[in-house]
């Protein structure tokens, strides 16, 4: 469905030139139960002048029979087309519109609100590039709103339009718009969803959805259509690593050989190495075919045909990589995974994966944990119902080639299928290859050290313990750490420092900066440190270590005490005068996302055994402050 231009009777053809070149986005629609997202929906097209009139004529006669809306007519049955959602008044499929503006085209999903079709909303989500969740003003954020938000965090979607509805049901109140907003924006945050824009509304009266209500003379940002139109969202594109899966190989004569397949990151230009995964061999770009002929270079995610300048084995399946930096080859993965069966996920059965253009079979060798979407914790479990998600280990009959999901989606995202019924009963996000083998815990029996760390702490003549320094970057954690070694070391202590950003270049090297990831290098620093206290030494670790779970995780796997926990504060603005490395402006300007105090949030320690004000003291005062609690708690002696 286009806007209406004077040029498609005047200039038919420059009309369709301006038209292929418009940029094109791809949204869902999601949120809790009634919550108005049909409605929603409706008004836009109908605002926008985007409906027919044959298409008008026939909702205001069907809204007598099905409409919810009284005497007015039910926009909402313009996007619910089937039988049963019109008699429920409530959306069950996943319903898809496209329509254009001046400035841009628009594919819309409407998913559904009910929890028992959360599968269909990740299906809808799947393909998006921005999310709109609706918020009904009255009830505020639900739990079905935070574990949609949740699943479009793991889909990677990161631009979030917040449409806070029925603002005329609480008498357009801006207490009641900014309680949703700071609550909204906050689970978010959590999430590390960078960018989120929220927008008082009211779909049915058509209050800011495509024109300025006068309603809400308080709120002076763009109305949902400008925010629609003017999002960016062509940066979240990879290109800087090449991947190319596989889906055919053309061979029409015995001249030619291509490699068909749709780009899922990087840009492919003639002479360029290539690395064909999982096999490891390597050619060079010879061709870059399409049907209006050679390219000079292709981007994703353009369909193109490779054509190799040698003769290496290539299949359906396999993926086309560049060398410089190849995507994972592994047969084990650990992986998010959102399940959609009625039969709950038990491990041990066997499956088939379909990656990108592989599809093999597997098994869930064990589930890690399940995530709760309301608190984000991780819950363990044994197995998985439907619509909830826990982070997995799929062991793979042959290796495949993948990268995290939150690197590159196309190449990281799977379905698991069902071997006899062929339906898709779950979505994968892969997070890294799995990092234990199955069955270690079991078949390898754990040996008790003939030495104990008392005996190894009093040939020291010290108490052991681990201080763990958190903070903003740029807040003074490492020069700290590096100070209150050097102060334990003169007084006769042994000690060892664990830096978090060198562990990032060796044990953790692997490791993104997603929130599962953040958890896995929380998990190995505080293993690391475990170790290191069990030989009767001093930790100091200074780590920014953003989430107070991830924190006390490392508190758990210490005895009572041997903790103290150190809280390096200053002011993000001071944060930022001593940023050395450029941190900050790198997250300013999008090119690394999710770090604490820009765009996910700093949970600061509630009641840490230190806390030091960097912005107030300086380095020697706080080592003094940190030596003087060590010996109030038997650590040390002055």
């Amino acid at each position: 469905m286009s806007h209406a231009s004077e040029l498609i009777e005047t200039d038919i053809e420059t009309y369709l030139k301006q038209h292929e070149q418009k940029d094109l986005l791809r949204f869902i629609t999601c949120g809790s139960v009634d919550d108005g997202k049909s409605t929603f929906i409706g008004r836009l097209l109908h605002d926008s002048a985007l409906v027919y009139e044959d298409q008008l004529a026939a909702v205001q006669r069907d809204s007598s029979r099905y409409g919810t809306t009284g005497d007015e007519v039910d926009l909402a049955l313009l996007v619910d087309g089937l039988q049963s959602e019109r008699e429920q008044g409530i959306t069950i499929d996943v319903a898809y519109r496209y329509f254009s503006t001046d400035r841009r085209k628009f594919i819309i999903a409407d998913t559904p609100g009910h929890e028992q079709y959360t599968r269909n909303m990740a299906t809808g989500a799947s393909t998006a590039q921005l999310a709109v969740i609706l918020v009904d003003a009255r009830s505020g954020i639900q739990v079905q709103t935070r574990r949609h938000s949740y699943i479009c965090s793991l889909l990677g979607i990161r631009h979030v339009l917040l449409a806070v509805n029925k603002m005329d049901l609480v008498d357009w109140d801006q207490t009641t718009f900014e309680a949703i907003r700071t609550d909204y924006e906050s689970f978010a945050r959590r999430l590390g969803i960078p960018n989120v824009r929220c927008v008082p509304l009211s779909a049915l009266k058509g209050d800011n959805v495509v024109r300025r209500s006068n309603n809400l003379h308080w709120y002076d940002g763009p109305t949902f259509m400008e925010l629609l139109e003017t999002i960016e969202v062509k940066a979240d594109r990879n290109l800087d690593d090449l991947r190319l899966p596989i889906q055919t190989v053309i061979r029409p004569s015995h001249e030619f050989r291509g490699f068909a397949g749709t780009l899922a990151a990087g840009i492919a230009r003639p002479g360029d190495p290539v690395v064909a995964l999982p096999a490891g061999t390597q050619s060079h770009i010879e061709r870059i075919v399409t049907h209006d002929g050679d390219l000079d270079y292709a981007f994703a995610p353009q369909s193109v045909t490779i054509t190799l300048t040698d003769e290496i084995d290539v299949s359906r399946g396999m993926l086309l990589s560049s060398p410089k930096r190849p995507a994972t080859v592994a047969d084990a993965l650990d992986a998010r995974v959102v399940w959609m069966a009625e039969q709950p996920l038990l491990p041990g059965r066997q499956y088939d994966i379909k990656l990108a253009t592989a599809t093999v079979p597997a098994v869930i060798e064990q589930i890690h944990h399940r995530i709760d979407v309301n608190t984000l914790e991780n819950c363990p479990t044994d197995s998985l119902e439907l619509n909830e998600i826990g982070l997995c280990r799929v062991q793979l009959s042959a290796p495949v080639a993948f990268d995290p999901y939150d690197e590159i989606a196309d190449t990281g995202a799977f379905i698991i299928i069902d071997r006899i019924s062929l339906h898709t009963v779950g979505a994968g996000m892969a997070t890294r290859q799995a990092t234990e083998t199955p069955g270690t815990e079991k078949d390898v029996p754990r040996r008790q050290p003939l030495l104990t760390k008392t005996q190894r702490a009093g040939q020291k003549g010290q108490r052991p313990c681990t201080i763990w320094l958190t903070g903003l970057s740029g807040s003074g954690k490492s020069t700290l750490a590096n100070a209150l070694e050097q102060a334990l070391f003169r007084r006769g202590y042994h000690s060892y420092l664990i830096d978090a950003g060198n562990i990032r270049h060796g044990l953790s090297h692997d490791l993104g900066f997603s929130r599962d990831a953040r958890a896995e290098n929380i998990r190995r620093i505080a293993e690391t440190a475990t170790m290191f206290v069990d030989a009767g030494l001093i930790v100091v670790c200074a780590s920014l270590s953003p989430y107070r779970d991830d924190r006390e995780m490392v508190r758990e796997r210490l005895e009572p005490g041997e903790m103290i926990e150190v809280h390096v504060d200053a002011p993000v603005e001071l944060c930022r005068e001593r940023d050395s490395d450029d941190i900050y402006s790198r997250a300013d300007a999008g090119e690394i996302h999710g770090l604490p105090g820009v765009d996910i949030t700093y949970e600061a320690p509630a009641k840490p055994e230190v806390h030091i004000d960097s912005s107030a003291i300086d380095v020697d005062e706080s080592v003094e402050k940190i030596l003087q609690v060590l010996k109030e708690k038997g650590v040390i002696r002055l």
